[in-house]
């Protein structure tokens, strides 16, 4: 039975000043790409506004955060140029975060799968519950984690990188990404989390605006290439999704 798909961006003010963006595709929050689009749409066009100065980042549901790429269109990319596409959605939503003006706190309730941690290490500020464990499944389906590499590498490192790529049956737990820098807080609850997600957007919303633009330039130094490098990288996944290993084993899923 051919899935059903109910993807969805939805923006709400939070409060003055703070919006919410919160993406939904049921059960796992997997990621087609028209729904890569409207991400992409969505922070583009609440990053011109200036009655705004911070986006928190979430997913629907109290489960899983984003489950990555979504495997019935993997399985419908039949050239090179599709593929391209396809994983330059994500290089998309990738960039448009680094280049928003706004400070992007990210949310993450629950598990992250590949792009889904991809997502949440483009934030600026993520925190998370202790159920949000994270994998980088790549491997398994016969690709690799080229796109997210550079935004995943940038928080944790390439020793933790390569620890997760090299192993895509293991979830790493949600402290074991706090150690290494993907989560910046992790609790107990969703209701803490959101408590505390509030009170760092109430915090900084009372900041300087252009102090805050500022700064983000500062996190984001050394990624002007990104906009190419991201390209490149979708390539590369886009010729990986192609090959006989990676088409038999979506097929089996």
């Amino acid at each position: 039975m051919q899935a059903i798909h109910l993807e969805s961006v939805v923006v709400e003010m939070a409060q003055k000043g703070v919006a919410k963006v919160i993406f939904s595709n049921p059960p796992t929050n997997s990621m087609p790409i028209k729904l890569l689009k409207e991400l992409v749409s969505t922070i583009e066009t609440l990053g011109e506004r200036s009655d705004l100065q911070i986006i928190i980042l979430q997913s629907g549901g109290e489960r899983t955060f984003c489950s990555g790429a979504d495997f019935d269109q993997l399985l419908q990319i039949k050239d090179e140029n599709s593929g391209k596409i396809f994983f330059n959605g994500f290089a998309k939503i990738i960039n448009s975060i680094r280049k928003c003006p706004k400070i992007i706190i990210g949310r993450v309730q629950g598990k992250a799968v590949g792009g889904g941690v991809g997502l949440a290490a483009a934030t600026d500020y993520c925190m998370a519950t202790k159920f949000a464990s994270i994998k980088l499944s790549e491997l398994n389906i016969g690709i690799i984690p080229a796109v997210i590499e550079p935004a995943v590498e940038r928080k944790i490192g390439l020793s933790a990188f390569s620890q997760m790529s090299l192993n895509p049956n293991d979830f790493f737990s949600a402290n074991w990404a706090k150690e290494k820098g993907l989560f910046m807080e992790v609790f107990d609850s969703i209701k803490e989390m959101d408590e505390a997600v509030e009170n760092l957007a109430n915090r900084l919303k009372s900041y300087n605006p252009e102090a805050l633009s500022e700064l983000k330039k500062i996190l984001w130094k050394n990624t002007d290439h990104w906009d190419e490098l991201l390209t490149e990288r979708a390539e590369i996944s886009g010729r990986l999704v192609l090959s006989e290993f990676t088409k038999k084993t979506l097929s089996e899923i």
